[in-house]
């Protein structure tokens, strides 16, 4: 109890120099427990719409689930006899036929999309009374034939339409009219889909292009049939076909829907909290930091303590439990600040078209436990040592001035220790750099950027020694004597400017790392890009295939040399040599490919592959299966179909752009696959005649206009699409590593408050002898800019080194254009030394208003 109360005393006298090590303890929690409240929220959400969406057992064609088959509109489909014979099986009261498909673009009298932009899908689907289940039509009536549609209301409010606008609708076998007769409220919280609504006769026709078949069949139970029960009366009725159909219950349906979508919010999830352990891993320096100096500034009073009885044990109980405290009401202020946070980024994600409400937060009881827990263990484990140390201090202490000279032995074992680490880590990035293989070279490159930041911050203390002066020549001298006292500030105590430099470099070098990478992506892909591509337009259709009516208005554009087709057939099983099967996709395209992309071979000629019952390979699968030049090779069509093809080139794989890819001309895909069954074209390419370039781009654009889910781009377009997507990454990734250089920040600041306590006589004597309030807070913001320079010099090194090492084995893929943005680097060093500027003006004017004669009389 007497160990609780002087804690709880101690504690609350010293409330004002933890209130920062208790921000950063709330920003990481906060952290933390908003991304797990955001993502449990976002799972739940979706959770209950396929709950609601889901027949009570659905019946639907192998592969119905694929997503490239959603997008291409291939779906594979069943007879409407199928949908008449299950709905008589015993238990079902009643059974309809779906039909879905995402292959669809729907645009308004202005020729503009209705679809969400934030990558959620337009859904396409015909009106049944499992519909009823998610939506209620609150306007209108349902679509009642061939010109009438439905569509959600939200898209409704969010594109400004209303009953009677007539829309277009571009399937992936043409195109057709509708007016909207209905618009139909989500009765569950809608993400962002958006969702538009047509009769049996009309979805089947134009969106499958197969009338009388659907995609999907479901059922209804009877009142009294569970849903597995009713799920093997079905399958039972299927008998031997049921092998060519994924039954399942509601319960099952909303779960394989749910691990579909749970794949991309996990990545989400992992990664916010890797960003979140960043911050945490910065928030140790700044707490060990804290209790260092507090413990320092306590000396003679823990003396006095250890003189009057108290042991070792309670000394170093005494300080965890102040750490305890700490982190107790730390993590109790960033738990609720997690759940602000989630409101916050479900509110900004809604801005990006993701719409989750709320009033439907999700707080999983585990939630709050883990943030409490990871903030008082890290907590605690940060305090740990400044404990022991504190636990050391001898009763002779409260003799002494206070604070207490650091082991030079101590000091001795730490600097070899980090002089080993970082060689360890040195050798590993050396390894990764020289790595024959990626996949080698990547653990050798993990290896290395862990021993180097460890031995970073081990080293700290004498790295701070050398780098703290040579950065005072260049950048604090000019300010005369009091520069050279804000250096001897820095040098004082090595340890403490090491490990406040520390927790500023983790963060520094992320970004730094992640910018050298993200620029040498870009600049490879340009080199590849200019190196590679021959043709001068690249079309693509948003992740939707081209259309026929596209393709033809494209071949009909003046000025074009030529229009290459594209298309990818899937799951193609190739017999290598002998005799076993390989499953791979093929790339069937017109022979001008050859020219659009300029692919290097390893052996024969890649014109030869596009020729009559020829293709090419690539030379990884040349040489794991031995194929050579002239080899027959047999290869099985998913989409029906055998050939026997030559093997006319073998591509090098030294390649960014379709690396891997084994082609074949459309001609011989058609010799072989009936029209009907080959997938639509993914991606198109043209090149314009001598001198036309312009004209024909003008063309192309003006051509495509009406199909605004069509992207024309040229080579330059191009470039700037890759600069802006990987812009777009590293901006989110600053964003997410700016928390991490927030504690950083408030580390500097933390340490500047408690160095001016510990000062506070010395700051007395000086103004006493004639140093100015204006040169005091010179000397403190001086003192701070260069901790913070310290910090960024060694950061913005490390990470440029890792940057260039991950360059090294990403140039094994093809990636091999090493850009070292200097610019980034050079602005984020010089912005280092303003955040010091800042970090350092609360603590400076504390220092200025010191009155001289209280802060000599200080003990």
């Amino acid at each position: 109890m007497t160990v609780l109360k002087t804690s709880m005393r101690n504690f609350v006298a010293h409330k004002g120099r933890m209130a920062l090590s208790a921000i950063a303890v709330l920003l990481s929690v906060a952290f933390v427990t908003g991304t797990l409240v955001f993502t449990d929220t976002a799972n739940a959400t979706f959770d209950r719409i396929f709950q609601a969406t889901a027949a009570d057992v659905s019946v639907a064609p192998k592969d119905a689930d694929d997503e490239e088959l959603r997008r291409s509109g291939a779906l594979p489909t069943l007879p409407a006899a199928e949908v008449a014979r299950l709905a008589k099986v015993e238990g079902v009261r009643s059974a309809h036929g779906d039909v879905n498909t995402e292959a669809v673009t729907v645009v308004d009298r202005d020729n503009d999309d209705i679809g969400p932009s934030s990558g959620a899908p337009t859904i396409a689907t015909n009106w049944d009374e499992n519909e009823r289940r998610a939506v209620e039509i609150t306007s209108g009536h349902a679509p009642r034939g061939p010109t009438e549609m439905m569509v959600d209301a939200d898209t409704a409010d969010a594109k400004d339409l209303k009953l009677g606008d007539e829309l277009r609708v571009i399937t992936a076998h043409g195109e057709f009219r509708a007016k909207i007769s209905g618009i139909a409220t989500f009765q569950v919280t809608n993400p962002g889909t958006t969702l538009v609504y047509f009769d049996d006769a009309t979805a089947q026709r134009e969106l499958l292009a197969a009338p009388g078949r659907f995609t999907g069949v479901g059922m209804t139970a009877e009142a009294g049939v569970s849903h597995e029960e009713l799920k093997r009366k079905v399958l039972a009725a299927l008998g031997p076909a049921a092998a060519d159909y994924d039954v399942r219950t509601q319960d099952e349906a909303a779960e394989a829907n749910q691990k579909e979508l749970s794949g991309e919010l996990d990545i989400l999830k992992y990664v916010m909290l890797g960003f979140a352990g960043v911050a945490v891993l910065v928030g140790i320096f700044l707490i060990v930091n804290t209790f260092s100096m507090l413990v320092a500034q306590r000396t003679r009073e823990i003396g006095l303590m250890r003189a009057i009885g108290s042991s070792r044990r309670q000394i170093n109980r005494s300080v965890l439990t102040e750490a305890l405290l700490l982190g107790v009401v730390g993590s109790v202020l960033g738990i609720f600040g997690g759940i602000g946070l989630a409101v916050g980024l479900m509110k900004l994600m809604a801005g990006a078209g993701l719409k989750l409400d709320t009033s439907e937060l999700t707080v999983k009881t585990a939630t709050p436990v883990i943030g409490l827990v990871i903030g008082v263990v890290v907590t605690v484990i940060a305090a740990y040592i400044p404990a022991r140390r504190a636990g050391r201090i001898s009763p002779m202490a409260a003799l002494r001035e206070v604070g207490t000279p650091a082991s030079a032995k101590a000091g001795r074992v730490r600097a070899v220790l980090g002089l080993l680490l970082t060689v360890a880590g040195a050798a590993g990035l050396v390894a990764a750099a020289r790595a024959d293989k990626a996949a080698d070279g990547g653990l050798a490159l993990a290896g290395g950027i862990l021993f180097t930041l460890v031995g970073f911050i081990v080293v700290g203390p004498l790295l701070a020694g050398l780098v703290v002066r040579v950065l005072s020549a260049v950048v604090l001298r000019v300010f005369g004597p009091v520069g050279r006292m804000a250096e001897r500030n820095a040098l004082r105590n090595p340890r403490r400017t090491g490990a406040t430099g520390a927790a500023l470099m983790i963060g520094l070098a992320l970004v730094a790392c992640l910018s050298v990478v993200g620029s040498s992506l870009v600049a490879s892909a340009d080199e590849q890009l200019d190196r590679s591509v021959g043709a001068d337009y690249i079309i693509e259709s948003d992740n939707r295939p081209i259309t026929p009516q596209v393709e033809q208005r494209i071949k009909a554009v003046p000025g074009l040399d030529h229009v290459t087709v594209n298309k990818g057939l899937e799951d193609a099983e190739i017999t290598v040599p002998g005799g076993r099967k390989v499953t791979k996709e093929l790339t069937a395209a017109d022979p001008t490919y050859a020219r659009d992309l300029r692919l290097e071979t390893v052996a024969g000629d890649l014109d030869d592959a596009y020729g009559d019952r020829s293709m090419s390979v690539n030379e990884g699968f040349a040489k794991d299966h031995r194929i050579k030049v002239g080899d027959r090779l047999t290869v099985d069509f998913a989409q029906g179909g055998t050939a026997e093809l030559t093997v006319r080139a073998i591509t090098s794989d030294d390649t960014l752009f379709d690396k891997g890819a084994m082609y074949l001309s459309l001609e011989t895909a058609r010799a072989f696959i009936k029209a009907g069954d080959l997938p639509p074209t993914e991606v198109m390419f043209a090149a314009a005649k001598d001198g036309e370039e312009d004209a024909a781009y003008a063309a192309l654009k003006q051509a495509l206009d009406p199909f605004p889910q069509v992207d024309v781009r040229n080579q330059a377009d191009y470039k700037e699409l890759l600069e802006d997507q990987m812009g777009q990454l590293l901006n989110m990734v600053y964003g997410l590593l700016a928390l991490a250089i927030i504690v950083a920040v408030l580390g500097v600041v933390n340490t500047l408050a408690l160095s001016v306590v510990e000062r506070t006589r010395e700051i007395g004597l000086m103004r006493a002898i004639g140093l100015s309030r204006r040169q005091m807070r010179r000397m403190i913001r001086l003192e701070s800019v260069v901790i913070a320079l310290f910090g960024a010099l060694l950061g913005l090194g490390l990470g440029m080194a890792w940057g260039t090492t991950a360059q090294r084995l990403l140039a094994l893929e093809g990636l091999k254009v090493l850009e070292i943005p200097w610019p980034t680097i050079a602005g984020v060093f010089i912005g280092s030394a303003v955040v010091g500027l800042l970090a350092a003006l609360v603590p400076a004017f504390r220092a200025g208003r010191m009155n001289v004669l209280r802060a000599i009389a200080t003990d």
